[in-house]
């Protein structure tokens, strides 16, 4: 996403009452000012500063792009409490979550250096947002079709197709069908905050 203008949500943050704060929270933790931050997740500083108070909802990717950033989950930057290093996740205890008009189902546990996710990608939510970032991607379609670009090439993925990719190539999924699509969706986290310094400015002191 670096360099990129990704196009900012309406609205203050009403279904997600935590993550402001916690946005802000855990960007000091991983010691990064909000100009390193905002630059190491293709955001500009003013965006970000919204995100922090409140003024604007975050989108999944959004969330996922700030979690790897500050060496974290999403589940952490929501507040969910998923039993730590619990290695198995009951479907009842399953709870969805809404982002940016996507929802997703945590499907692994806190403190691992990967995240599994259920995800349901509804027609139309999010389908320009170009992301680029360190890490590894997997994803699994369950359910529907996916419109999957990768660099310059699109594909189109139905169920039981499956992507394994370099998330550093830029990438946009987009359900293809009125129904949406779902998927397991399974990336890598960075292994300690500072590690998102390799894609931003040199973090100074912290706001």
């Amino acid at each position: 996403m670096e360099g990129m203008s990704l196009p900012e949500e309406s609205g203050p943050v009403e279904d997600l009452p935590l993550v402001a704060p916690r946005l802000r929270a855990l960007r000091r933790r991983a010691s990064l000012t909000l100009e390193a931050a905002a630059g190491a997740a293709g955001l500009s500083p003013a965006h970000l500063s919204r995100l922090e108070t409140g003024q604007r909802q975050p989108s999944l990717p959004m969330l996922l792009g700030l979690a790897r950033i500050y060496g974290t989950t999403v589940s952490e930057l929501l507040g969910e409490t998923v039993a730590d290093r619990d290695a198995i996740v009951r479907a009842a205890d399953m709870e969805p979550t809404a982002a940016g008009g996507w929802s997703y189902w945590q499907a692994g546990a806190s403190g691992r250096g990967m995240q599994a996710l259920r995800v349901h990608v509804p027609h139309g939510a999010q389908g320009d947002i170009v992301r680029v970032h360190p890490g590894e991607e997997w994803l699994y379609v369950l359910k529907g079709r996916l419109r999957l670009r990768l660099g310059d090439t699109a594909h189109v993925l139905a169920p039981g197709d499956s992507a394994h990719f370099d998330s550093l190539t830029p990438h946009r999924l987009a359900a293809d069908g009125r129904d949406g699509t779902d998927l397991l969706f399974v990336h890598t986290l960075l292994q300690s905050p500072t590690a998102g310094l390799c894609i931003g400015p040199t973090a100074g002191v912290t706001p």
